[in-house]
Formats: C-alpha cells, sequence, structure tokens
C-alpha cells in the first residue's frame, strides 16, 4: 500500500515539475504581446523603407535610392538587436549594452571612406526605422481612443 502511495506522490511531483517546465518555457501574455508588437514594428519599417526606396529612384538616381537602402537595411537590424536586446533585459541582462551604436558607427565610417557611398542617404535611410516608429505609435494613440 505504501509503495502505490510513494508512487502517486511521485508522479504528481513530476507531473507538477512538468507543469512548472511548460510554463517556464512558454512566454508569457505580455511577452507574446510584445513579440507580436516587435514583429509589426519590423514588417512597418520594411514596408515604410521600400515605399521611400521607390520613391527616391523615381525622384532621384537608382544610385542614391541604393544608398538610402543600405543605411535602412542597417536601420532594420539594428531595430532588431535592440529588440532583441529588451526582451533579455529582465531575464538575463540589468541593462542595454551598447554594441547596437557601433553598427551605425562602423556604417558611417565605411560611408565616408568609400568614394561610391553617399553619407546623407544613408543616414536618412538608418532614421527610417525611427519614422516607422513614429507612425506606428501615433496610429495606435489615434485608433486606441
Amino acid at each position: 500500500m505504501s509503495s502505490s502511495k510513494e508512487s502517486l506522490e511521485v508522479d504528481s511531483i513530476q507531473a507538477s515539475d512538468a507543469e512548472t517546465q511548460l510554463t517556464s518555457t512558454q512566454p508569457s501574455e505580455s511577452m507574446q504581446e510584445y513579440y507580436q508588437l516587435q514583429q509589426g514594428l519590423l514588417w512597418y519599417t520594411l514596408l515604410l523603407s521600400g515605399i521611400i526606396f521607390g520613391f527616391v529612384w523615381f525622384f532621384y538616381s537608382l544610385h542614391i535610392a541604393l544608398n538610402y537602402l543600405i543605411g535602412a537595411c542597417t536601420g532594420v537590424v539594428y531595430l532588431r538587436m535592440l529588440a532583441k536586446s529588451v526582451a533579455q533585459l529582465g531575464r538575463q541582462k540589468q541593462r542595454l549594452g551598447s554594441g547596437r551604436l557601433a553598427l551605425f558607427i562602423g556604417l558611417m565610417v565605411i560611408a565616408t571612406q568609400l568614394n561610391q557611398l553617399e553619407i546623407v542617404p544613408i543616414f536618412l535611410g538608418f532614421l527610417t526605422y525611427k519614422g516607422s516608429l513614429l507612425g506606428y505609435t501615433v496610429w495606435a494613440a489615434l485608433t486606441s481612443e
């Protein structure tokens, strides 16, 4: 009788451990919401970059548009790195690092050293992610009321 009782206790302990592991590996509802926001912002940034790329190509030249696209792609990578860093902030990290800044500085150094690259379109392309953040924030504020 006692062995079956011990067996039931062990099974219930293992079941509760499995539930704890399952809930700890699944992101919480707020983290799910954050991941959706993160994906939405990345898509908005890519969409805005594509639209602006088309306009720059139409009104200026392909050379300037490609320079803009280099900056915009770097901005998307920067935004992705920032989002990953923010997601880890509460769990593993105690503060945000500045490794992302090296990405921007490296891009600007390369742009100044190569004669084929234009600094202003690259810089404005990099700032596209800020435009998408601002646009998303305004849109969310207007639709929530």
